[in-house]
């Protein structure tokens, strides 16, 4: 089968590590059998071929991602502002029995229902295979790893770096925590020394329960690989998370769709929805949403403007050629014109999304190159929230203590 060519010896020797495995035995038996898997390679929902490369030329690509006039708004011009985490912000429980810390990127900690769900994470210094070379963070992440203590299960949505990093999964391999991943990530989890029966391994709406959360892989858009052949031989999935009280939903990476709407029939409404916003682009249109498509995502997922949506896959690496503060701008108007509740925390910043507020001000406003036109207006209550933020001492927390930080890293 041409999509599992094995590398030669001599090559496979010079690989990085980070590279991870090919699916193999039992494990390749099984993505054979898959109903999405076909031609040796795995299929799109209802068998939509997206395109995976850039439209045009290489040189079209280049010109635009290192023109010396847009170049400077795809980065934000001061440092970008990280919730100084603390400790007593992770130990206490949630009032409302949901609570979501945005990590940067697509890396979110839910505590859903007495339990503990880490999506995505990604704590290195690039997403790449080499550590000299790639996207490099714009942010540090808010607290180190082991300060986010145990973590009941890992969601992971595909095998790309900026979702799937190695140093990452390497530190949580010495864990106890257990692993969901879509159909063919074992293999690279494996390789890297998490333990098989760890691994929760699932195909398109195969469910598995940790605890009491009930954990669904669900259909995206997308596409797979991290070597240096793009075989499509590992699955991509979004992931819906039910538990006794509350329902979440992650996107992961993925182009806009009409199966959100079924993902919503069959697994929601949910409490909030996470949505990829950034790194999109007209040369890649198949798979990754604009913001104004993934607010469309967020509606079909709840059947009209309900629950809360939390951008995610922007902010932290520069991936694509618009400013970096257009997927913020962009869902929030989109959010705004369709009377939907939006959360805008800062990285780092724990919030519930059933309380009766969330964060709303647009922060990434304080570092970011302003539009010629200047920012659009806030809403009043938008802006004196932002306006009483800012009249906060940084060093003094709620209740007039000083708080007990997290140290980046």
């Amino acid at each position: 089968m041409a999509g599992f060519r094995s590398l030669s010896p001599g090559l496979r020797a010079l690989q990085p590590e980070a590279f991870g495995a090919d699916p193999s035995g039992e494990r390749l038996a099984r993505i054979r059998r898959s109903p999405h898997f076909k031609n040796g390679v795995f299929q799109n929902p209802g068998g939509i071929g997206a395109r995976i490369r850039p439209s045009g030329t290489g040189l079209d690509f280049a010109k635009a991602f290192f023109d010396k006039d847009t170049r400077p708004r795809r980065s934000p011009s001061g440092p970008v502002p990280v919730h100084p985490t603390t400790l007593a912000d992770l130990a206490r429980p949630p009032a409302t029995g949901l609570r979501l810390t945005w990590m940067g990127h697509s890396s979110v900690l839910a505590e859903i229902d007495g339990h503990r769900v880490l999506f995505d994470p990604v704590w290195g210094e690039r997403c790449s295979p080499f550590p000299f070379a790639g996207p490099k963070r714009l942010h540090p992440a808010p607290l180190p790893l082991a300060a986010l203590g145990p973590v009941d299960v890992v969601v992971i949505s595909h095998d790309h770096y900026d979702h799937l990093d190695l140093p990452t999964i390497k530190a949580l391999a010495g864990t106890d925590t257990l692993f969901a991943v879509p159909l063919g990530v074992g293999a690279h989890l494996e390789h890297w020394g998490v333990s098989a029966d760890r691994l929760r391994e699932l195909d398109w709406h195969e469910a598995t329960r940790v605890g009491g959360l009930t954990l669904t892989a669900t259909p995206a858009r997308h596409f797979c690989g991290r070597g240096l052949r793009n075989t499509q031989h590992t699955l991509w999935a979004s992931w819906s998370v039910a538990g006794d009280e509350h329902r979440i939903f992650h996107s992961g990476d993925t182009g806009y769709f009409d199966g959100f709407k079924d993902i919503g029939a069959e697994y929601g409404p949910f409490d909030a929805t996470m949505i990829q916003i950034g790194a999109y682009s007209e040369l890649w249109p198949d798979i990754h949403m604009t913001p104004e498509e993934g607010l469309r995502a967020h509606l079909d997922l709840q059947g009209g403007p309900s629950g809360a949506i939390l951008p995610i896959h922007w902010a932290t690496f520069n991936l694509a050629t618009h400013a970096w503060s257009d997927p913020g701008e962009g869902t929030l108007a989109a959010a705004r014109a369709a009377g939907t509740r939006i959360a805008l925390p800062r990285p780092g910043e724990p919030f519930e999304p059933t309380a009766e507020t969330v964060p709303a001000e647009p922060w990434w406003r304080g570092v970011a190159l302003a539009p010629a036109g200047g920012w659009p207006e806030l809403l009043p209550e938008v802006k004196a929230m932002a306006d009483t933020v800012r009249d906060i001492p940084k060093s003094v927390a709620e209740g007039g203590d000083a708080p007990e930080a997290v140290p980046a890293g």
